[in-house]
């Protein structure tokens, strides 16, 4: 038996924990949801899932001969071994997210989840494309301890299911003797802050005790501040995963040194090429930003997209399903048009001309493509529903999106609750 996608499993649960998060925020009126932030976090999850389940085979195969080859005992999975193996995989996430601040290209691959201006459950979706492919280089060694690589994979997504949990601002205190060992969200807004004090702290994923440990650890003393201090200043879902890769390669073209050339890809990401300016200053102690980013959008873009979040929801499960009727080759098509439905979103968020275009093309292929394949016994409505929705899409869009009206980017600004 494979490892079970536990996040296909936890999928619904988790849109209607982030429904009853926006419907207490709307109802207490404190701004802590911004559509335009929210809808490419969830978006960018969508693509995160897709690009997962082309990553499980590989890295599969890589556990399966390290566990074969290499592992010093074999273990049963009962009840003890999985909490052992979990303590042990939250350890190994430690230092993996801490790799992942302090080493610039593993921070270049999880720079994307910080890059949100806010703390909610759906910046907690808001997922890299890079960052799973670089964390499995961290979990071998439960393998050579005797975890089966079922149980490993099973281990790693709980975990990072569980860390869900923290990234929010509704709630701000667990007891005292529950958040002096697990991970909460009092711990983890610190560790998103884009204050200075708050930088490379409280990486624990489900323990906070590795940071008291390991000296990481860090109490909130000042009112936080969310985001990264270079952000992307972008909706497009590539801009938002590939911006520090591009800004270490730009950096890696001006430097004239060779050394350098290469070191600053393992150096910690405010380092510098000796020969190139340092980033611009930190923001002194007390930083108050005023407005976090927006752009100005089509009129009429906000209720198709919030569709289009729910449309793209329903259609990226035949994608996620161990038991999905689709071959590869399927799957791959499908996740293509989930890519650029979301890289579609942004161009509607910001307004760009061909927005309606491709769109138009990505409802023709989407519509022609589930048409024609075997879903009939898993998804007998879907094909109605694919079918229905694009046309209802296309139709919403062609007389209530006005391409020619474009109205201004939303204030949302940064809201400061107490300590």
């Amino acid at each position: 038996m494979g490892p079970v996608n536990i996040y296909a499993v936890v999928a619904v649960p988790v849109f209607i924990l982030i429904a009853c998060e926006i419907i207490y925020c709307l109802f207490k009126k404190n701004n802590l949801y911004g559509f335009q932030d929210s809808i490419m976090g969830i978006g960018t999850m969508f693509m995160a899932q897709c690009l997962n389940i082309a990553l499980v085979a590989p890295i599969m195969i890589t556990y399966s001969w390290i566990y074969d080859n290499y592992a010093l005992f074999h273990f049963e999975n009962t009840w003890w071994v999985l909490a052992l193996g979990y303590i042990f995989g939250d350890f190994l996430f430690y230092w993996f997210h801490r790799a992942g601040h302090r080493i610039n290209i593993f921070w270049a691959a999880h720079v994307p989840h910080h890059s949100a201006e806010e703390l909610n459950y759906a910046v907690a979706l808001r997922a890299s494309l890079t960052q799973r492919a670089a964390s499995f280089l961290f979990y071998w060694p439960l393998c050579i301890l005797g975890f089966t690589p079922t149980t490993v994979i099973t281990i790693v997504a709980i975990n990072l299911v569980y860390q869900l949990i923290p990234h929010t601002r509704v709630i701000k205190h667990y007891p005292a003797w529950i958040e002096a060992w697990l991970n909460s969200p009092y711990h983890h807004q610190v560790h998103h802050a884009v204050n200075p004090i708050y930088w490379d702290k409280n990486y624990g994923g489900t323990l906070i005790i590795w940071d008291k440990i390991f000296g990481t650890y860090q109490e909130q003393v000042e009112p936080i501040y969310y985001g990264v201090s270079v952000p992307p200043k972008s909706w497009n879902p590539f801009y938002i995963n590939f911006h520090w890769f591009i800004c270490i390669w730009n950096d890696v073209l001006k430097t004239q040194s060779w050394v350098d050339k290469f070191k600053i890809w393992i150096m910690p990401p405010s380092w510098r090429p000796r020969d190139l300016p340092s980033h611009s200053e930190p923001p002194p102690l007390g930083y108050t930003p005023e407005n976090k980013y927006t752009s100005a959008y089509f009129k009429g873009s906000t209720v198709y997209l919030s569709a289009q979040l729910l449309f793209a929801f329903y259609t990226l499960f035949p994608v996620i399903n161990p038991q999905t009727p689709l071959n590869p080759w399927q799957m791959t098509a499908l996740s293509a048009l989930i890519f650029l439905q979301v890289y579609n979103w942004s161009l509607f968020l910001e307004a760009k001309p061909l927005a309606k275009v491709i769109e138009t093309i990505r409802l023709i292929m989407l519509s022609y493509l589930i048409s024609m394949w075997p879903l009939e016994i898993q998804y007998p409505y879907m094909k109605m529903i694919v079918i229905t929705g694009s046309i209802a899409s296309f139709i919403y869009m062609l007389f209530f999106i006005d391409t020619k009206t474009i109205l201004p980017a939303p204030e949302n600004k940064h809201v400061v609750l107490p300590l």
